[in-house]
């Protein structure tokens, strides 16, 4: 099994929708019996709830199901998960630091690094803009998502 943990601020936003496409492309690939897939923040300000209504209106309209309810890192996810997948440089450092004091197998990643148009840049948070940076977030996402599935792939040996 392989587990991938998605992660940005609160969990509302672009952690849940890199959740989403990436469970989308895994099971388009015929693969999700060998994956775990989860989505965490490394706040705690939204816990229990469901992503914000934009960022679902925006995964409604590209036929994206967003399961999960927000929730905070916690220290057994660095032995839990193989992939700790964040989406910007702030989230990189929090997570690395906590790390560090929690110890684990974690491979602690920047989701971008697998976005051609992008590559080592963050995902933006679309929080406080308007539903345009709601798309954008998007089509980084399922770029990047892609991406991922694809190293992964490559890394492991596995076909689709």
């Amino acid at each position: 099994m392989i587990s991938t943990l998605f992660i940005c601020l609160g969990n509302i936003c672009r952690s849940p929708m890199a959740e989403g496409l990436f469970i989308h492309h895994v099971k388009e690939a015929g693969l999700l019996d060998q994956f775990e897939i989860d989505s965490a923040g490394t706040g705690g300000w939204h816990a229990g709830e469901r992503a914000d209504p934009r960022m679902l209106e925006t995964a409604a309209k590209n036929k994206i199901h967003l399961p999960s309810r927000a929730r905070q890192v916690k220290p057994k996810d660095f032995e839990a998960f193989d992939y700790m997948i964040v989406m910007d440089h702030s989230n990189k450092r929090d997570i690395e630091k906590l790390k560090k004091q929690h110890g684990g197998k974690a491979q602690i990643i920047l989701m971008r690094d697998f976005d051609e148009l992008g590559k080592g840049e963050a995902v933006p948070d679309p929080y406080y803009g308007g539903g345009k940076g709601f798309d954008e977030v998007y089509e980084m996402l399922n770029r990047s998502t892609a991406g991922f599935l694809n190293w992964i792939q490559e890394e492991r040996g596995i076909s689709s």
